[in-house]
């Protein structure tokens, strides 16, 4: 039995989301095993994903060693709130992942995926932002030329949009709310120096291989590092089983194996 490293979760956009697992080099498809039981089983050591280190403890930032969590650009804090950029102070991790991954067209946008939300992407990661979210509609409402305009007017709108997502609501499918009486609302509050961003674009309605689970009970490989269990659907970063819901995510740096029981 080969245990890979678990890195995450791809979803490919289509009529119905395909999702695959990517682990070490490969990707497992999932589609086709829902309604089959799987095994997932944790071997007990992790790994970083960035640089590959053993980890003794505890992941940091979903799958990363301290230092790499400590060094690397991709986890400043400027990341998760990209308003409080600090690149002007000189003060950057990586200017060069900032000139590629910060100074590049930014979309605003309102997903549903448990409420209405606003969030801010990458233009190239549209759909899997949303995907990732598990987000059943969602719209762009401005195209911005860097991260930190797109931060700063996402960070104005928090007084009128949630910016986080329940997951047991987008689990369970009890999401709630109108984008289009959403984005009336940002055009009556947006200030005026956003007001140049904003778009016109159609709302997209996302299918998942989705199944309300009937347990909402949130799976640990530490704690069970041996699962079987019936696969049910998959949204978001969550696989759907019998057993409770796994958030795959939280599990990046895992060194596992998951295959179809005998």
């Amino acid at each position: 039995m080969e245990f890979k490293l678990l890195r995450g979760m791809l979803p490919e956009y289509d009529e119905t989301i395909n999702y695959s697992i990517e682990l070490g080099e490969d990707k497992l498809h999932l589609n086709p095993l829902i309604g089959k039981t799987i095994k997932i089983h944790f071997n007990n050591t992790k790994n970083c994903i960035a640089c590959g280190r053993e980890i003794k403890k505890n992941t940091f930032n979903q799958g990363y060693c301290y230092p790499c969590f400590r060094d690397l650009a991709e986890n400043d804090l400027c990341i998760v709130s990209p308003h409080l950029c600090h690149f002007h102070e000189g003060t950057c991790r990586d200017e060069d992942f900032a000139k590629k991954h910060c100074f590049s067209d930014h979309y605003v946008y309102l997903a549903i995926s448990s409420d209405v939300k606003v969030g801010i992407t990458r233009k190239v990661t549209l759909k899997k932002r949303w995907m990732d979210q598990g987000a059943i509609e969602a719209m762009p409402i401005a195209l911005v030329p860097d991260r930190r305009t797109a931060g700063l007017m996402e960070h104005s709108l928090k007084e009128y949009l949630n910016d986080k997502t329940n997951w047991r609501k987008m689990l369970k499918g009890e999401s709630t709310g109108d984008l289009s009486i959403s984005l009336s609302v940002v055009r009556e509050v947006i200030a005026d120096e956003f007001k140049d961003y904003l778009i016109e674009e159609t709302i997209l309605k996302i299918n998942y291989p989705h199944a309300t689970p009937p347990k909402l009970k949130s799976l640990n490989l530490e704690k069970s590092p041996i699962l079987e269990s019936k696969l049910l659907g998959v949204k978001g970063q969550y696989l759907i089983l019998e057993e409770g819901v796994l958030n795959i995510r939280k599990h990046r740096g895992f060194n596992c194996t998951i295959e179809a029981a005998e």
